[in-house]
């Protein structure tokens, strides 16, 4: 009994030691994260001063939390993830162009993880940085065809003397998966409106349909034409050459043909640039500054403001980490109250997702358009549920390569009655009425006839209910939508053709317009929207997202990416969300990956 007590008070001294030594941990790591992210927020510029852009990492639409993460991340000695937020990285260049004390812009690295509008974003606002009079230069060990077209417009570009620039024109690969479905005895049974409705294809097909090779062969024509004039323009090479350069895969060509190609301006290593950085600047002393949010100069507060609104990522009901209805409803409703807010932008940048919450968003915002201008600004994708959500605006603008349409509605539900019969597995039950079991025999026994005619007229009256919204929004009839519908997706240059936008341009243009609509006069404030947390609720959600990271299973399925690919990745993690995900959808393909 003795030993026993002396071993039960040993155990409870050692929790009281590891609790006691864990809470110092913390409480140390805040008091760290804290100081680092005061110092970062009053980073001050010097004078000769170069905005660095690390071209590493990914690019989302906003990245709120980043900071706390990362000092965390780094705490605890785990790799980090670079996030920009692209209202970050405009907020800098701009703030760039004003600060008599930076002297130019250094891109560093060239494999920045982007989308096709998102890359079109950033490179426009550098090309109007140049305007200052102000230099941009571009290094990296190896660029991205996406970076590289970035990158294009600097004043000089270097690659290192034993590096790669990959330019080899745009493709996409989609997966198909009914012969692996089949051995595993699973049946996906499809109801959809739309010929081009091509997300339920992986699904039904084995190859393109003629309908999906056309819209995508279009939509990847127009992106890359974007890329040809604005390289060509940038770096004073034809068109015809750099679509032979492109044949060549360029990745894999001498260095040496990178410079007397044009592609860039000379070979060097990272050591050499900072010799180019002293001559540009004038002096050794120069500073790179790689804050995440650079100091604003001359802020004025007005009592007029245009609310910001961000919506991005996969459209769910009530939980998710991109676009929550229930979530987004409660925000739109508060900003159709805050007298303060004069306009609201809804800068959108989503695939689509459950039909059933881009209609109650869609309802909130034509409720909140009844009290003041709401004006849409697409990024990457607004298309199907992001269209939804898009077309009830006084007035929408679009990126030339954005990705938008696909109006139309699918559900898919599998049958699993061949794996049931594999495995030795039968059903049997009671039911009082005629279709009691509707929704356990889709799944254990395959829909019927009659079940089959019910679900499709249950997404056709989807189907006429989201032509009607956009029909009304965009004064047209619904007729005319149809016509431009069916499901096809359409690059932002084809969009404003055919009238499913008002123009093409980004952020600012969108904001100048809910200012003009408003009839703002004088000074406004812009916010941003979902409003940032405060400091501890920062904290807490980035350690929890730290110690999530810190999991096995976290570790294994980032090794998992590493090892797949993007593209590969993205097909296994679609077919997981597909389970989880509303049975009817308004969305385009999972899996969509330019490259």
């Amino acid at each position: 009994m003795k030993e026993f007590f002396k071993y039960a008070m040993a155990t409870v001294v050692g929790l009281f030691l590891f609790v006691a030594i864990y809470a110092f941990i913390m409480v140390m790591t805040l008091i760290g994260v804290v100081g680092m992210s005061a110092a970062s927020s009053e980073e001050k510029t010097e004078a000769h001063s170069v905005y660095c852009i690390d071209m590493k990492g990914s690019v989302s639409e906003r990245v709120v939390d980043d900071e706390y993460e990362s000092a965390i991340m780094q705490a605890f000695g785990q790799e980090i993830d670079t996030k920009y937020g692209l209202n970050n990285l405009l907020h800098n260049i701009r703030v760039a162009a004003e600060d008599p004390n930076i002297d130019g812009i250094y891109l560093r690295g060239g494999t920045l993880a982007m989308g096709r509008a998102t890359a079109e974003v950033l490179r426009r606002a550098l090309v109007e940085f140049k305007e200052s009079g102000k230099f941009i230069v571009a290094y990296a060990d190896n660029y991205s065809q996406s970076s590289y077209y970035v990158a294009s417009c600097a004043d000089k570009v270097f690659v290192n003397s034993n590096g790669s620039i990959d330019w080899h024109g745009l493709s996409i690969t989609l997966d198909f998966y009914p012969r692996l479905l089949k051995k595993l005895g699973i049946e996906m049974q499809v109801v959809k409106v739309g010929t081009f409705k091509s997300a339920v294809e992986p699904y039904i097909l084995t190859e393109m349909s003629d309908a999906n090779r056309l819209q995508y062969s279009v939509l990847l024509n127009d992106v890359w034409a974007e890329e040809l004039e604005a390289v060509s323009a940038s770096r004073g090479i034809s068109i015809d050459s750099l679509n032979m350069l492109a044949d060549r895969y360029m990745a894999f060509q001498p260095q040496a043909d990178y410079v007397t190609t044009g592609l860039v301006d000379s070979l060097c290593y990272m050591q050499d640039m900072k010799t180019v950085l002293t001559e540009l600047t004038g002096t050794e002393d120069y500073t790179l500054l790689t804050s995440t949010r650079l100091p604003e100069l001359n802020k004025q507060m007005a009592s007029n403001e245009v609310a910001v609104l961000y919506a991005e990522g996969d459209i769910t009901d009530e939980s998710g980490d991109g676009i929550v209805g229930k979530k987004m409803v409660k925000e739109i409703n508060a900003l159709a109250d805050d007298d303060d807010v004069k306009a609201v932008v809804l800068r959108i940048n989503s695939g689509g997702g459950s039909a059933y919450a881009s209609e109650q968003m869609h309802h909130a915002l034509m409720l909140l358009k009844e009290k003041k201008p709401v004006v849409v600004s697409m990024g990457d994708y607004a298309a199907s549920g992001g269209y939804y959500m898009s077309c009830m605006a006084n007035y929408i603008f679009a990126e030339r390569t954005t990705l938008t349409g696909s109006i139309g509605i699918f559900g898919m539900f599998p049958n699993l009655a061949g794996t049931f019969d594999k495995v030795g597995l039968d059903f049997d039950g009671v039911k009082t009425n005629k279709m009691a079991d509707l929704q356990s025999n889709l799944v254990l026994k395959g829909m019927n006839a009659e079940e089959r005619a019910l679900l499709q007229a249950e997404i056709n009256r989807g189907y006429e209910l989201f032509t009607l919204r956009c029909a009304e929004g965009r004064g047209m009839t619904q007729d005319e939508i149809k016509a431009i519908g069916e499901g096809r997706v359409w690059s932002g240059v084809r969009a404003l053709e055919i009238g499913l936008v008002d123009s093409l341009g980004g952020m600012d243009a969108a904001i100048a317009k809910a200012v003009e609509l408003a009839d703002i006069e004088g000074n406004y404030t812009i916010s941003e929207y979902p409003e940032e947390e405060d400091i501890m609720t920062k904290l807490l959600n980035a350690f929890s997202t730290t110690a999530s990271a810190l999991m096995p299973s976290a570790r294994a399925e980032k090794a998992l990416e590493k090892r797949l690919g993007k593209a590969a990745y993205e097909s296994l993690r679609s077919m997981e969300q597909l389970q989880q995900a509303n049975p009817i959808q308004a969305r385009i393909p999972y899996d969509l990956v330019i490259e």
